[in-house]
């Protein structure tokens, strides 16, 4: 059984932390461990509020915190009693992401809050800075005047500074497949997080949360007339937000922050404030998937074409194939459990799709009615055991409302009991997830490869969008894309559909620009003998999961420059989403000089070449990245 995480640290507690702009005397301020970002609280005519600044300069103006209840609220008539500050320092071990050892650092502060008028309800704001960055969030203590509650809205407000640039997507329920787009703070409508924003003197904020459990989840919604955004929990039915019982916390409410985009795509932030929430049933093995369904579609979840995947996983020596929805009817489960028999002589493992049902939606989809209640979950679940299949993808969530924020930790839960991993597809965004279940290996939650067989109009935009998700979507978690679309047409006989515009390479940048844990490439077994050797031979040995992950170059919707580190290999990736060749010149301090590396790029005809690059200067690389195209570099 997997080990939780060691921490090495170090507390000291009842400490005032100064920092530059903080005032001296106060013990409702805090700073991050380099002094650059201070928080500061106070009380103002009963109200509660938070400011952030950065070497002095304001990030967030006067924000408020709070609650409106059912019977009553927590939003005036509050007093600070005490303040407590603490001081962490440490590392974690990821095995599933972007870094695989995380310094840990952070100083907090955590604000006791009383409301004076009657009945004297307490609650706890514990704010906790890093260097790039800061989360806080709500503690309800257990106390006579405050045991089962409803909240009907909660105060959370982010006030910035500027009209700042933001790239958002509008929130539609549980809605996360559009595309992201850029526009002033002012224009924005109602929108989900992750929000990323540049502000007027160069520095990028991101958005986001962690560790929901028992919660709604936060979008965001503007205040009329102004650019103060205020968190948004969705609703139950009947109007209530959330059902809480004391003693019990929020969710974490996160903000990366950054002089540069470097901070965004590095950052860990989401993943510091959140725990394990239990051990791994089994130490569980992520990797490299095929999959009929998004080049072959429906037609292709038949028995015969399986096996054609299942054969392909082979041959390209991947550890999992994919049998998406339908299988049920037009396999039957005896048959599947011949196709995981013969899988496993092939020595690939297997993942099958689920309809989450319930009644939030009436997908026709099958397998159906196994996981939205605990009886036929487990049922469910332990004839997958008893089968060896190694996962599930859960597909067609319903909203961000509590009680279906529950369902996806209840499956994830039930799932570790039966040593499955699991994939959401149709859900909302992940919040910490990837530290807090073990067995979690991805969310879509983004305008996935599947929109590319759909509509041209998302092939047109592929290489914007791409040059998006590095510091928007997938900054702040898994991205289960299902990417890597080798034929240039989206059909199964590569002759019809839609028309791909992106080269080879870009392709293949993306399995190392995306990260996912497991990935299910959308390789087809034309691509044996259609596709050039030197895609299909970097296909067959490139990792999932990262040791070290260092942002080069890049802006938003132009471009993107990553440097991933897979044990002793690195793989130097880049996309251009602009209309002429990019010319750069990369500091790869990991390679030395007279070093000789793989280098992959497009020629002017935009066709895939494979030359050997030899490092004359590690801190002036010079590549060429054509429009709509790639570039990898390893050794």
């Amino acid at each position: 059984m997997k080990r939780l995480p060691n921490y090495s640290l170090l507390w000291v507690s009842f400490i005032v932390f100064l920092c530059t702009g903080c005032n001296p005397a106060s013990q409702l301020s805090v700073s991050s461990p380099d002094g650059n970002l201070c928080l500061h609280v106070e009380t103002e005519n009963g109200k509660l509020y938070y400011e952030l600044s950065r070497n002095g300069k304001p990030i967030l103006d006067k924000s408020r915190l709070g609650f409106i209840l059912k019977e009553d609220t927590l939003a005036g008539h509050l007093e600070i009693t005490e303040a407590l500050h603490h001081s962490f320092s440490g590392t974690w071990e990821q095995i599933w992401g972007e870094d695989r050892i995380v310094e840990d650092n952070y100083h907090e502060m955590t604000i006791r809050v009383q409301k004076t008028s009657a009945p004297k309800r307490k609650f706890n704001v514990v704010f906790r800075l890093f260097n790039d960055g800061f989360g806080f969030r709500y503690e309800f203590p257990e106390q006579e005047a405050l045991k089962d509650f409803v909240i009907m809205d909660e105060l959370t407000e982010f006030a910035l500074t500027g009209d700042h640039k933001a790239w958002s997507i509008p929130y539609e329920a549980h809605f996360y497949e559009a595309l992201y787009e850029a526009s002033p703070v002012s224009k924005l409508g109602w929108v989900s997080t992750p929000l990323t924003m540049e502000t007027n003197d160069g520095l990028f904020l991101s958005i986001h949360e962690a560790n929901l459990t028992d919660y709604a989840a936060m979008n965001l919604i503007p205040k009329e007339g102004s650019i103060t955004l205020k968190a948004n929990l969705t609703p139950w039915s009947t109007g209530e937000k959330v059902f809480m019982k004391a003693p019990g916390v929020t969710p974490w409410r996160t903000i990366t922050v950054g002089s540069g985009l470097k901070p965004i795509v590095e950052t860990t932030v989401p993943f510091d404030v959140v725990e394990p929430l239990y051990e791994p049933s089994q130490e569980y093995k992520f990797g490299r998937s095929t999959w009929s369904w998004i080049m072959w579609q429906d037609p292709s979840i038949n028995y015969d074409d399986q096996i054609r995947f299942i054969d392909l996983a082979s041959e390209m020596g991947y550890e999992y194939t994919l049998i998406d929805g339908g299988w049920e009817k037009n396999i039957g489960r005896d048959r599947m459990e011949e196709l995981f028999k013969y899988a496993h002589q092939k020595n690939v493992d297997v993942f099958v799709w689920y309809n989450s049902n319930g009644y939030w939606n009436d997908a026709p989809q099958d397998a159906k009615q196994c996981m939205s209640n605990s009886v036929a979950r487990k049922k469910e679940m332990k004839w997958l055991q008893k089968c060896g299949v190694k996962g599930l993808k859960v597909d067609f969530f319903g909203s961000d409302k509590q009680q279906m924020m529950g369902l996806y930790e209840d499956i994830l839960t039930d799932a570790n009991e039966y040593g499955l991993m699991i994939i959401f597809h149709g859900c909302t965004i992940p919040r910490g997830w990837e530290r807090m279940y073990p067995n979690y290996v991805g969310s879509e939650a983004v305008l996935a490869s599947e929109n590319l067989i759909f509509n041209q109009h998302f092939d047109d935009m592929e290489a914007y969008n791409a040059c998006l998700h590095p510091f928007i979507r997938n900054a702040i978690g898994c991205m289960e894309f299902g990417g890597t679309l080798l034929n240039k047409r989206h059909n199964r006989t590569n002759d019809g559909g839609t028309i791909r515009k992106t080269t080879d390479v870009f392709q293949l940048a993306t399995a190392v620009l995306y990260q996912n844990p497991i990935q299910n490439f959308a390789l087809a077994p034309n691509n044996l003998t259609d596709t050039p050797a030197l895609a299909i031979d970097f296909m067959k040995q490139v990792p999932t999961t990262w040791d070290e992950t260092v942002f080069l170059d890049g802006y938003p919707g132009k471009y993107c420059v990553l440097a991933r580190r897979h044990g002793d290999c690195w793989y130097v990736v880049g996309v251009n989403a602009q209309k002429e060749p990019l010319k750069l010149s990369l500091n790869l301090p990991m390679w030395k000089k007279g070093e000789t590396v793989s280098y992959y790029l497009d020629d002017k005809k935009r066709q895939p070449q494979l030359e050997e690059l030899k490092i004359k200067n590690p801190a002036e690389v010079k590549v060429v990245i054509q429009p709509d195209g790639g570039i990898i570099l390893t050794k």
